[in-house]
């Protein structure tokens, strides 16, 4: 398993019965984890948890606020600012776990710059911004493409925390395959595509889109925007039927026999400061160049 342990202003406190209590800054937050099925007591003191997020039996939830919090705060990774807020979907606007994808992406694309290269990154699925933002305080020209505008506007907020405002970042309000498709017939290419694909979309027409049966085919799409001599393609998951073997096959039957190569695939996970034992926090397959 690959474990982000580099923060300072993000730590895993405690899990316990389907919860994990963190720290993002100064606050304390207890949110639910369908990876934590143990039933292990508590080992540290949940009453410091500022608000606790309850899921609903009907879908959803709501957090429960023990004390006034500022609407959103600011907390840092190496030089990034991330701009984190409670939501009504449980998540904060940042996955943590994804530190250990940006220093690897960030360490690629400082190579690549050193040895002369212009590296120029598709982030797809981009969320909030931390692989974009990492690629392009690396040196990297950086498309950020994500269907939701209100996503989008999050990460520019975090590019602006971060000074990152001048770097050359399109970000653009897209359905990811649909762009994609696009840029093949504009014949745009990147060195670098990083994807987070969600497990299960609706499509216009109300259609179902499930991950395990779309991945192949969205890969081998993407695959087609890769410059001559790209340098990597970052795939994570957080599907559960979705193994790192899996997804690493994919990655080597689509992009080995054209590019060579090679592909490694794992767990990522963050510490756990009560236990000393790591939380998995999702998977990530990778290729790379060399």
């Amino acid at each position: 398993m690959r474990i982000a342990d580099k923060w300072t202003d993000y730590e895993i406190l405690d899990t316990a019965d389907g919860m994990k209590l963190e720290r993002w800054g100064k606050d304390v937050f207890s949110r639910p984890d369908p990876q934590i099925i143990w039933k292990s007591p508590e080992r540290a003191d949940w009453s410091k948890a500022a608000a606790v997020y309850h899921r609903s039996a009907k879908g959803g939830g709501e957090g429960e606020f023990r004390r006034q919090l500022p609407d959103k705060r600011v907390i840092s990774y190496r030089d990034l600012r991330f701009v984190i807020r409670p939501t009504g979907f449980k998540h904060m606007g940042l996955f943590p776990e994804q530190a250990v994808n940006w220093d690897l992406m960030a360490e690629r694309i400082r190579a690549l710059k050193a040895a002369g290269g212009e590296p120029k990154v598709l982030n797809l699925f981009a969320y909030t911004g931390g692989a974009t933002l990492a690629c392009a305080e690396a040196g990297a020209a950086v498309t950020h493409v994500d269907a939701s505008k209100g996503m989008v506007s999050w990460a520019r907020d975090n590019a602006a925390a971060s000074g990152l405002t001048e770097k050359p970042i399109r970000w653009l309000v897209d359905d990811c395959e649909k762009f994609v498709n696009r840029e093949i017939r504009r014949g745009n290419r990147y060195t670098g595509i990083v994807m987070d694909p969600p497990s299960y979309g609706r499509g216009p027409g109300g259609e179902v889109w499930k991950l395990e049966d779309c991945i192949y085919d969205l890969v081998a799409t993407c695959a087609q925007v890769l410059a001559d001599e790209p340098d990597f393609f970052l795939l994570n998951s957080y599907t559960t039927g979705l193994s790192p073997s899996v997804m690493a096959y994919i990655l080597s039957d689509l992009l080995i026999p054209r590019f060579g190569g090679s592909v490694s695939a794992d767990e990522i996970g963050l510490p756990v400061t009560s236990t000393g034992l790591v939380l998995p926090c999702g998977s990530t397959a990778i290729w790379t160049k060399n």
